[in-house]
């Protein structure tokens, strides 16, 4: 995995009017701007904040004219054509930049949909944001962007011109390089709307963790964990699968494996013609040649067969129809079925040219996994179909003549809701005896309506690692959600592959903090993860001794398969140029808020700035009770807390922001903001929970509720030394917030302090 870094460039200048990037960060998780990865540019527009949009002759028109679909930006106006109203009324470059960058992504296939532009102190410059859900992709779409807006503004061409879908091009190139296909990414959104968090593994390529640490699972496509090596080497097998299948009453095909073409005839006349010629160990229909009738074309079949396997099958031939079922667990999701492709004469076109024409043509048609059907190409099984009806590809049909080019073309017909109960059991049986948890049962039959075995039907395949564009995007019929079936099956209710993760922010004083929770959770028996300044850990195993305060160190807790909970510290800078490693956290902690220590990170100017980059670690507290605005509704959060100083005024404002419980701790108790806190009361900080310090005590205060936990002079005797007093209160909160009892708390801090 890349680690996230800050890009500096300085773009060459064409023209004293230019947009010029000044730093580029990727924040790779939640942040000051959003709950989502973005990128975050640094952009002096230099002589251009004197030309907002409406004092350049054209630029709405070329604007508009090149981009259509920008009519569906709503931006302030809360309308349909509000961000074109901007444009022609008046708007500055960097927000243009800002609905150029996210459509072109939109364009090519990559959604987008956030985005900010703020200005700096400094004339010119402005802070601009957009979603970046891969950061190579919408960095090269930020380039384009600038270049069209340039090129719009017309300062150096006579006639402006832009070649939009070129530009798309590239970026539909690289997400179809670097993102993930839809088979994987119908799996990660159905994870996403059970909240269950994804990490991807690969910078290229379709290895998804779902869940963190000990709770979590991997997928590969439509592979999981649980897709064993053994599974895979059955399905592969299709003479060893048959066998099986057929000891169990499932019916399949006759037929064996030949050693040569003269052999294959010889099998044939077994089996009784015609027969259907296949790689034993093939996938993707290649090679594979159906109902064939003659010597001649069974041993003209065979190498080409043998070139796609290890060994060629010949099997008695099953008339109808091929279906695949989908199954996942030990259920039907859904079932496609395959037909025949046909070209229709004209009395001019050779079959070929009919076949680019008629077939290809299809924009469904195509080599990307976002197309259902793929383009045909004249293989030596479309010649060989041909010959069964007198043709060549080079024969010109006459007008209204037509001919079969492949006699089952791609599934992409979706005929769930007509399967048999009974073919749906013999289906989830096949997938059983081979050991597949997700498979795809390939089957044919004359009416998919009616049991197979009135028929005649047999099945023909099991395959590992089924297609599910199929089911997702069918030429015809509607999508079924395969992706929810496969996370169920991973992840059965209320099940969300989350381990209690404890992130803890501020300006300073946090790692000791870390330390002791840590520790804590480690004494109740979780094996811990922390990633803090001082290194990695593994319960008290230092494994890595550099600053680990980072988002790649706590990317690395969270893959930690042994990993039963995590803690995480959070400096400043990490929130500001890297982002969280984790969406949501069951407890945040913010030490405490000193604006000026920060005053001297690049763009940060303000006591404000500073509150919104540390408060993003409040805002991703697991809700009470309920869920986040972007979460489906049938979630349940547990309740996460944030952990508080009551003395800090700017914390007191942030606990307004926390979406979960808020526990404050406090070395004065008799503050009025602690007094109604603990009262009962309908309000989102009343009636709640806090850890102070009175007459020397740690106290536990539940509303009206006190429970003594440990006397600060009992403790220092115990230890011989004094201890700073707010870093325990936050991490008695934490433990406290975790479900730690009070005794367990104070064993901790004793064992913690006296190490």
């Amino acid at each position: 995995m890349s680690t996230p870094t800050a890009i500096r460039t300085d773009l060459p200048v064409h023209s004293t009017k230019d947009l010029k990037f000044l730093e580029i960060r990727y924040l790779n998780g939640p942040n000051m701007w959003t709950y989502h990865p973005v990128l975050e540019a640094i952009v002096d527009i230099g002589e251009l904040e004197n030309y907002p949009s409406d004092t350049i002759p054209g630029f709405y028109e070329h604007l508009s004219s090149w981009l259509p679909s920008l009519i569906e930006h709503r931006c302030s106006y809360g309308e349909q054509g509000g961000f074109l109203r901007r444009v022609r009324e008046g708007t500055w470059p960097c927000h243009i930049l800002e609905h150029i960058t996210l459509e072109l992504q939109n364009l090519a296939g990559m959604r987008g949909g956030f985005g900010r532009v703020r200005e700096t102190l400094t004339s010119g410059v402005y802070k601009l944001v957009v979603s970046a859900w891969h950061k190579e992709i919408t960095l090269k779409a930020l380039y384009l962007a600038r270049e069209l807006v340039l090129a719009a503004m017309g300062f150096d061409q006579v006639e402006p011109s832009y070649d939009v879908q070129h530009a798309i091009g590239q970026l539909h190139d690289m997400i179809d390089s670097y993102w993930i296909g839809p088979s994987t990414a119908c799996i990660v959104d159905a994870a996403a709307a059970r909240n269950i968090p994804s990490i991807r593994l690969l910078d290229k390529g379709n290895l998804i963790q779902l869940g963190q640490g000990s709770r979590s699972r991997y997928i590969w496509t439509a592979e999981t964990d649980q897709t064993t090596a053994i599974a895979e080497s059955i399905s592969r097998d299709k003479e060893l699968t048959k066998s099986l299948l057929r000891s169990c009453g499932v019916p399949v095909p006759a037929g064996r494996i030949a050693t040569d073409p003269t052999d294959a005839w010889l099998a044939a006349e077994d089996i009784g013609l015609p027969v259907v010629l296949k790689p034993g160990d093939g996938n993707h229909g290649r090679g594979v040649f159906i109902e064939l009738n003659n010597r001649d074309e069974i041993e003209s079949a065979f190498p080409i067969a043998l070139k796609e396997g290890s060994d060629v099958l010949v099997e008695r031939y099953i008339p109808g129809i091929e279906h695949r079922l989908l199954i996942v667990g030990k259920r039907l999701v859904a079932a496609a079925r395959g037909d025949s492709v046909f070209v229709t004469g004209d009395g001019i076109s050779t079959i070929a040219e009919l076949i680019q024409d008629q077939i290809n043509s299809d924009p469904r048609r195509g080599i990307s996994e976002n197309h259902p059907l793929n383009f045909v190409e004249l293989d030596n099984a479309i010649r060989m179909e041909l010959a069964h009806q007198g043709h060549t590809s080079d024969s010109i049909l006459s007008p209204g003549t037509k001919v079969r080019i492949q006699r089952n073309g791609n599934h992409a017909i979706d005929i769930t809701d007509e399967v048999h109960p009974s073919t749906a059991e013999l289906a989830v049986l096949a997938a059983r005896i081979v050991g597949l948890d997700i498979a795809g049962i390939d089957l044919v039959a004359e009416d998919i309506s009616r049991p197979l075995g009135e028929q005649g039907g047999a099945i023909v395949e099991v395959n590992a690692g089924p297609s599910l564009l199929m089911h997702i995007k069918p030429a015809i019929g509607k999508p079924r959600p395969v992706g929810e079936a496969i996370i169920d099956q991973l992840f059965p209710e209320p099940d969300q592959g989350r381990i209690p993760v404890v992130g803890i922010t501020g300006s300073r004083d946090m790692t000791t903090v870390a330390h002791l929770v840590a520790s804590l959770l480690t004494l109740s028996g979780k094996r811990t993860g922390l990633a803090c300044s001082s290194g990695l850990y593994l319960d008290h195993k230092k494994i890595d001794h550099s600053n680990c305060a980072n988002h790649i160190s706590a990317r690395r807790i969270l893959m930690n398969r042994t990993i039963e909970a995590a803690v995480f510290e959070n400096g400043f800078r990490t929130i500001l140029e890297e982002g969280l490693a984790y969406d949501s956290c069951q407890v945040g902690i913010v030490t405490r808020i000193e604006p000026a220590l920060h005053f001297d990170d690049q763009w940060i100017d303000t006591s404000e700035q500073v509150f919104k980059v540390l408060r993003t670690q409040v805002d991703i507290v697991s809700p009470t009770g309920g869920k986040k605005e972007d979460i489906s509704p049938k979630v349940i959060l547990p309740t996460g807390a944030a952990i508080l100083n009551a003395e800090d005024p700017m914390l007191i404002q942030m606990a307004d922001l926390c979406q979960g419980e808020v526990i404050y701790i406090s070395c004065d108790p008799v503050l009025p903001v602690i007094n109604l806190h603990r009262q009962e009361g309908t309000g989102p900080t009343r009636g709640k929970r806090a850890v102070i310090v009175r007459n020397w005590e740690i106290l536990l205060i539940d509303g009206a509720a006190e429970t003594a936990l440990i006397r600060l002079d009992e403790l220092q005797a115990k230890i011989g030394h004094p201890v700073e007093t707010a870093l325990l209160l936050a991490s008695v909160g934490a433990g406290w917030a975790l479900g730690m009892s009070p005794d367990l708390i104070r064993t901790g801090l004793i064992a913690f302090l006296q190490h």
